[in-house]
């Protein structure tokens, strides 16, 4: 058994994972400034279940006091977290007296104003399948919120590693123009540059340059597709003002602009349709999210061999993914039999679990 202050050692050998058991607060203070890659965690949630542990968090007597315990922790997450890496949080929200609490975006909110976290995404988890609801005066609630948060404005992000490739066809023309898969040719581009009245003698030749740049593109197969917006040419979806729209700005300084479409396929959304786990289990835990959850979180936002961290790690789903994905893990917990658990589910022979404090 090796003790928690032994931490600095194992982020410094080749094991793959350790499971820290203790109090996440006083456990992470034990991590090194700037140790962590991604951070992928879903705390017990306020009001909602008695979860087996010594930390209590979730049992508060209130929403406010339940924000302030979790961000007291997810201070110290934002201290081992590198500068380029990320954050993910999972959280689900509960009624007190019929009022839905808004447990989620409270906590979002607070880590924006109070401790300056960016947020880049709001994702919705669409349960698929949920249980059934006793309530008939309300919906089914269905999903819950995961949020992707960063500490600066550039940060490691691979996009290509979790776009949805999707295979294409390019056709071509009897005179060797290439044509993209939804039928654009340039041909109709072309003409309006050409035609257009409000384009001056420099915009026109910088924007059929532009065109044959894009065709070009689009031949070596850099891009799938393109659409090309010509000052009063195209409808915009975009506001007019240039001071609120970067589009709307580009559009006015040169009297175009295009918008590729990547080879590699397109993002994912923010809707993310995933069933909860309901795979034959022996341990207590009443609440694991599923494998395929922090999936993508990894994938994008942790470099290969990085390390993720997961400060609630239950039984371990965390640290599996990663592991499954070729990363290091590192989970903290404050339940001794989840961390049991967790161990088992781990490859043997590679463990590494560490006593508390």
């Amino acid at each position: 058994m090796i003790q928690a202050t032994d931490i600095p050692d194992w982020l410094d050998s080749d094991d793959r994972n350790a499971l820290v058991h203790g109090d996440s607060r006083d456990v992470l203070q034990r991590v090194p400034d700037a140790a962590i890659d991604c951070v992928v965690t879903s705390p017990p949630y306020w009001g909602v279940r008695d979860y087996d542990g010594e930390s209590g968090l979730g049992t508060e007597a209130s929403v406010d006091e339940f924000v302030d315990a979790l961000l007291a922790v997810l201070d110290e997450v934002k201290r081992v977290l590198k500068p380029e890496g990320s954050f993910w949080l999972n959280l689900g929200d509960t009624y007190r007296d019929k009022d839905l609490a808004g447990v989620p975006w409270r906590v979002a909110l607070a880590l924006k104003d109070r401790q300056n976290w960016i947020l880049r995404n709001d994702v919705v988890w669409n349960k698929v399948k949920g249980n059934p609801s006793s309530a008939t005066d309300r919906l089914r609630v269905m999903h819950e919120y995961v949020f992707h948060f960063v500490t600066q404005k550039s940060y490691y992000y691979d996009d290509d590693a979790i776009r949805e490739d999707e295979d294409f066809e390019l056709t071509y023309k009897d005179n060797g123009d290439v044509v993209s898969p939804t039928g654009v040719s340039g041909a109709r581009y072309r003409r309006q540059i050409e035609e257009s009245e409000t384009l001056s003698e420099d915009e026109t030749e910088n924007a059929l340059d532009a065109l044959d740049e894009h065709l070009e593109m689009l031949r070596n197969r850099e891009i799938k597709d393109f659409r090309m917006v010509v000052r009063d040419e195209q409808r915009t979806t975009h506001g007019d003002s240039a001071d609120l729209s970067g589009r709307a700005r580009e559009l006015a300084e040169k009297g175009f602009y295009c918008l590729r479409y990547n080879a590699n396929g397109p993002m994912p959304e923010n809707v993310w349709d995933i069933v909860p786990e309901d795979e034959h289990r022996d341990d207590s835990h009443c609440a694991v999210y599923p494998v395929e959850l922090p999936k993508l979180p990894i994938r994008a936002t942790c470099p290969e061999d990085g390390i993720v961290l997961d400060p609630f790690v239950g039984t371990g789903t965390t640290v599996v993914a990663a592991n499954k994905l070729g990363r290091r893990g590192l989970g903290i917990d404050a339940s001794a039999e989840y961390l049991e658990t967790a161990s088992d589910r781990l490859d043997a022979g590679v463990q590494m679990t560490f006593d508390g404090l």
